[in-house]
């Protein structure tokens, strides 16, 4: 994994606000954390104590 001070993510910043602009950066985080909070949960919810379950539920 590379190594980012603080220059790195001053021009990361820099970047991100010429490309979106100041009033969308909320909006994204936003979105951002929204997604990360669905995948984890969907993970959650995939994992269950029976190996053989594959996460549908199917009448036997």
């Amino acid at each position: 994994m590379p190594n980012l001070g603080l220059p790195e993510l001053l021009v990361i910043l820099v970047i991100v606000v010429l490309i979106f602009g100041a009033g969308k950066i909320p909006q994204l985080g936003k979105g951002l954390g929204e997604g990360i909070k669905n995948f984890k949960d969907s993970m959650k919810d995939g994992q269950s104590g029976d190996p053989k379950d594959d996460g549908t539920n199917k009448p036997k």
